[in-house]
């Protein structure tokens, strides 16, 4: 299973290097519920995202079954956003539509069973594994407890544009929903980092100082996405 989610999480970076190209000839805002921007970014994240818990997780006592079914949630996530982006129509907290209702609430759903998931490794990275070097217990452990923080955060985005909706302010959705971005894109890939530095230096002290420094850029981010 991992070997196939290192798979997809390569065509999903394709995906989304291949929209940065679309997004260079056909141009349009990069900013904004609609343009090409959320099927670079998600495509790209997501693949990033999918091959470093593909990875992390071989360090884990973590179900091989789980890896499928976020690796599937990844494809999901990414191939409804794309299918919008080519539709020129807002993905998330768009309710205009049947069509576009339906895939709004399932992008809802997808991103319940991300944090599901995700938060069952955490569990797994915080139990620890008694074969594992300190340095990599560590890393594992900090990566996973940023992610979580990304995943806060999205569910924060996604409970404040569905608020918004639901009092009748659609646009302001579009708007105000994701005010948490820089928090949100920073904390999500200390999973990936923290453990590659563990990795390359094989050092107790300087995974410490990698967790303090990305615990640093994680509450800048939380400063710059509440200024706005």
């Amino acid at each position: 299973m991992r070997r196939i989610a290192y798979a997809i999480g390569v065509v999903l970076i394709l995906s989304g290097l291949f929209h940065l190209m679309v997004f260079a000839i056909d141009g349009g805002p990069w900013e904004g519920p609609v343009g090409w921007r959320k099927a670079i970014t998600f495509g790209l994240s997501f693949g990033i995202t999918l091959i470093s818990v593909a990875w992390v997780t071989s360090y884990l006592r973590a179900s091989a079954v789980l890896l499928g079914i976020f690796a599937a949630d990844c494809v999901l996530e990414v191939g409804l956003i794309t299918v919008q982006a080519w539709r020129h129509v807002p993905s998330h907290f768009n309710m205009e539509s049947p069509l576009n209702r339906t895939i709004s609430m399932l992008l809802a759903v997808g991103g319940g069973v991300l944090i599901v998931v995700l938060v069952s490794f955490a569990i797994a990275a915080f139990r620890g594994n008694p074969a594992l070097r300190p340095e990599m217990q560590l890393a594992l452990r900090a990566g996973f407890a940023t992610l979580l923080i990304g995943l806060a955060s999205g569910a924060a985005m996604i409970a404040r544009g569905v608020i918004l909706v639901n009092t009748g302010h659609q646009q302001l959705a579009y708007q105000l929903g994701g005010f948490l971005k820089p928090l949100h894109a920073v904390s999500l890939h200390g999973v990936l980092v923290l453990p590659l530095i563990a990795v390359l230096t094989k050092n107790l002290t300087v995974v410490w100082f990698a967790v303090a420094g990305y615990a640093l850029a994680i509450v800048g981010a939380l400063v710059v996405s509440l200024a706005g």
